[in-house]
């Protein structure tokens, strides 16, 4: 019986993705006039990829950001995506970019994505104590297993003289 419900459960997982397939498709059925820029919120200093099938069967095309420069796309892994690559200068402030692509003869596509602030670098300091104090971390975690491994012997023990008795 529980082996029907979780093949039950898995089938209905598949069908509600095969039936979604066709709907994600129609949305944009050839994928013409659109571009693709991953990832969508980036931070200064980090590299932005741009995509698109909108250029049909040319291998060359050419983009521009407002925060990034000029860039040029070409032919990617996979048959008619042209791809470019272009690098957020560090200075760059928060916001939105504009992006801008342009394929031979007239294709004009334009996207934008956002700018955050810089990433975090560094450790998260958790409470206890400043990130150099390491050997009173090591202290406690030490005190911490030692108690668990003794609570262990013990339990051992008390269950093998229950078996005895």
């Amino acid at each position: 019986m529980r082996n029907t419900r979780i093949g039950a459960g898995i089938c209905l997982a598949v069908g509600s993705l095969a039936f979604a397939a066709p709907v994600a498709e129609a949305a944009d059925p050839a994928g013409e006039q659109t571009i693709r820029i991953s990832p969508a919120h980036a931070s200064p200093g980090a590299q932005v990829t741009v995509s698109t099938r909108a250029c049909g069967k040319e291998t060359y095309g050419k983009g521009t950001s407002e925060a990034g420069g000029a860039f040029h796309l070409f032919e990617g892994d996979r048959k008619g995506v042209l791809v470019g690559v272009f690098e957020i200068p560090k200075d760059a402030a928060p916001g939105t970019d504009t992006v801008t692509v342009k394929c031979p003869p007239r294709i004009k596509m334009t996207d934008t994505y956002r700018i955050t602030d810089r990433a975090p670098s560094g450790g998260v300091d958790a409470g206890f104590g400043t990130p150099t104090d390491t050997s009173t971390q090591l202290a406690l975690g030490s005190l911490l297993l030692a108690g668990a491994a003794a609570g262990g012997v013990v339990r051992m023990r008390r269950r093998a003289a229950a078996a005895r008795g």
